[in-house]
């Protein structure tokens, strides 16, 4: 699946559109032993994750913050038969991790199935064009393929995105495919058999277990990585800093000054939150029910800049971001306002540097 559209006037272009520069120039110093139809090596799309300074001076920018080991091992597994399996609370970048890979081993990261509660087996296999089918019959013509049996075919990556929202009964029909490696279509009495450098990563969010969890058979055939949340408030901020300047160029937000300090602040109240204790260990805290991911802090910082840009003095305030954070941490409007409540008075409003947040959340919650 490709577009015309060149990246610049997209709104969100895909990994291998808005990195394309990058992804070039690796191809181009990349002297080592690639897999079959792999477009990079496995160290130059590691490279392409983390980031780097090619030979030539031309500099990656990191796409993933976070043990280089673990990249080496998503990638080492994709490398061999066995499919990966991304795991992780929400936003902590499974499905940016997965794109990217995506594109760096393949050139293309479209052939995704979204997965659902509504997700039928034609989404993993193959469904039919029914006017086709109808007039002439079973036929290759009228046989629609699924992202899956496309990736088979040609040798690429397939995604799937939150494997165990999709009921049991279609994720097992992933079974055959990881195992055998042949997607049977006894309609035509035949089979695609994949083409090396074929394989599968899936996502799949911690908080689901339970929804319809993976068979023990589907389990074997993948190799599960375990996207950790950012180690420490440093390497939380680069991240959220990096994603916010990178969202606002594609969103042609107004340029607003600096902001490191609000992205702090954010990444501080999300860390704290979760984590039931406050940066100095002094003080235990209630959590939320929502997770307060990095992505959610990247949303708030982006969403306060607007608000500064469009309605405010062009510096992002803790005005500006107030209520976004509120909107993040009351997700259950009883338990979790009383869990905000209790973190305004008993830590926002101690510490004398935040007195204008503390105020604005007070005015935002009225």
């Amino acid at each position: 699946m490709t577009t015309t559209e060149p990246a610049t006037t997209l709104l969100r272009p895909h990994a291998e559109q808005a990195f394309a520069d990058e992804l070039a120039a690796l191809g181009r110093v990349d002297d080592r032993v690639r897999p079959p139809s792999w477009q990079l090596s496995p160290w130059a799309v590691v490279t392409y994750i983390l980031g780097g300074t090619l030979d030539d001076g031309t500099v990656i920018t990191p796409k993933y913050v976070g043990p280089r080991r673990l990249m080496e091992v998503a990638v080492a597994t994709l490398a061999t038969d066995r499919a990966l399996l991304l795991l992780g609370v929400p936003g902590t970048a499974k499905t940016w991790v997965s794109e990217h890979l995506s594109a760096a081993i393949s050139g293309e990261s479209t052939l995704l199935v979204q997965g659902t509660s509504g997700t039928a087996e034609e989404a993993i296999r193959y469904g039919w064009n029914y006017a086709r089918l109808l007039a002439e019959g079973p036929s290759d013509a009228a046989l629609v393929a699924s992202p899956v049996m496309t990736a088979m075919r040609t040798g690429a990556i397939a995604r799937i995105e939150e494997l165990t929202r999709i009921p049991s009964d279609v994720q097992d029909a992933l079974i055959t495919i990881l195992s055998e490696k042949t997607l049977p279509v006894p309609e035509l009495g035949a089979e695609v058999q994949a083409a090396k450098g074929f394989n599968v990563i899936a996502t799949a969010n911690d908080r689901d277990r339970g929804v319809n969890d993976l068979s023990s058979a589907l389990r074997r055939r993948f190799n599960t990585v375990v996207l950790p949340l950012p180690a420490d408030e440093d390497s939380e901020v680069a991240i959220v800093s990096r994603r916010v300047e990178q969202l606002g160029a594609a969103l042609e937000l107004p340029t607003v000054p600096a902001a490191a300090e609000e992205v702090r602040r954010v990444v501080r109240v999300f860390r704290e939150l979760r984590s039931g204790i406050t940066a100095d260990g002094r003080t235990k805290l209630k959590s939320p029910s929502g997770t307060l991911s990095t992505a959610e802090a990247i949303s708030v910082i982006t969403n306060g800049l607007a608000l500064s840009a469009h309605f405010g003095d062009g510096v992002l305030r803790a005005s500006d971001i107030a209520g976004a954070v509120l909107g993040s941490v009351i997700k259950d409007p009883v338990a979790d306002t009383v869990v905000w409540t209790e973190y305004l008075e008993a830590v926002v409003r101690e510490r004398p540097d935040w007195a204008d947040f503390y105020r604005a959340c007070r005015e935002i919650a009225g």
